[in-house]
């Protein structure tokens, strides 16, 4: 289920950004998760189907916290303006491991920037490894909610949701694993009844997982434009906890995105950046995919005319501390 943690940690990777300075610990992994563990394929997809999710030992008043944190970021985004195509971005961090929370939050940031979208952005998450998060939480649930504020305020046929999720994949589609307190999964079908169920049409969604390819034959439309880091059978790399950024994230958007470039280009570039990166270890090529409806133009035209000028990258890269830890080995 989680092949790209077990393939990277082989590597002996390492991160990065001062961690070893922290004193803060984020949550870890430690308890298998309960009906996902040892479930049947058929079951797997089931659960994932439904958006089965689950949350143990959560107390009373953490939860009424989270649900106002939840509940201001969604208040808080503004409303469409008529006659401009308005973009607004979800990024999500579906898992704790902190690698996930900078990933989902830098990716906001370029994504916010990128399509014009400040204050039509939100991004939900765990830790970043330096302290306990202040963003509503990354889960499933959250995601509904979100999707559903963002279609009440968007015109579905003039505006688009730009979705970035990064986690853990599994065949059945996308893991949720806060620590040990929250499990659930996100099937391709479980994505496509929130999105056509919401009127989200035009949309682009960047998957940054394991095996996320299978989320493309379900999702693709005339209006969809779809990025995943991998093929529907290949595990793809880079989350180690400790690391900034998965080789999908890193190349895609703290790479190609920067730039004021379509994004099929930024596709191109962020593929050959992950077959150079992958080339340099023992490991299956992750194969990204790609699907851009020709209904796309009409909406993602308007947002690529006004791409603002190139940011620099930040952080170090996966493959770099990938690199430094093989040297000490």
């Amino acid at each position: 289920m989680l092949a790209r943690v077990r393939m990277i940690a082989a590597l002996g990777l390492a991160f990065a950004a001062g961690a070893s300075a922290q004193t803060y610990q984020p949550p870890r992994h430690s308890a298998p998760p309960p009906l996902f563990a040892n479930g049947s394929p058929q079951a797997l997809a089931a659960h994932a189907d439904a958006g089965t999710q689950i949350e143990r030992g959560r107390l009373p008043g953490d939860e009424l916290a989270e649900h106002r944190r939840l509940d201001r970021a969604v208040q808080a985004l503004q409303p469409q303006r008529r006659g401009v195509v308005d973009a607004y971005v979800i990024a999500i961090a579906l898992d704790s491991d902190p690698v996930f929370g900078r990933e989902a939050r830098e990716a906001g940031e370029v994504l916010q920037r990128r399509y014009g979208a400040r204050g039509r952005t939100l991004v939900l998450a765990g830790s970043d490894g330096s302290a306990p998060s202040a963003l509503p939480r990354g889960s499933p649930h959250a995601l509904a909610i979100a999707l559903a504020r963002v279609a009440e305020l968007m015109d579905e046929n003039e505006d688009a949701l730009i979705l970035y999720t990064t986690s853990h994949g599994a065949r059945f589609g996308l893991f949720y694993n806060d620590a040990d307190s929250g499990y659930g999964a996100i099937s391709p079908n479980r994505m496509a009844a929130m999105l056509d169920g919401l009127g989200l049409r035009n949309r682009l969604l960047i998957i940054s997982a394991c095996y996320s390819g299978i989320f493309v034959p379900r999702l693709q439309s005339d209006s969809s434009a779809i990025v995943t880091a991998a093929s529907r059978d290949r595990s793809s790399f880079g989350c180690l906890a400790e690391n900034d950024w998965t080789f999908f994230g890193d190349a895609m958007i703290n790479n190609a995105l920067r730039k004021p470039q379509p994004l099929a280009e930024a596709f191109t570039e962020a593929n050959g950046l992950i077959t150079s990166w992958e080339a340099q270890f023992p490991v299956r090529p992750s194969e990204p995919q790609v699907s851009i409806g020709p209904g796309t133009a009409r909406w993602l035209g308007a947002l690529e005319r006004r791409l603002p000028p190139a940011t620099p990258r930040r952080g170090r890269s996966a493959v770099e501390t990938s690199r430094e830890a093989l040297l000490r080995r």
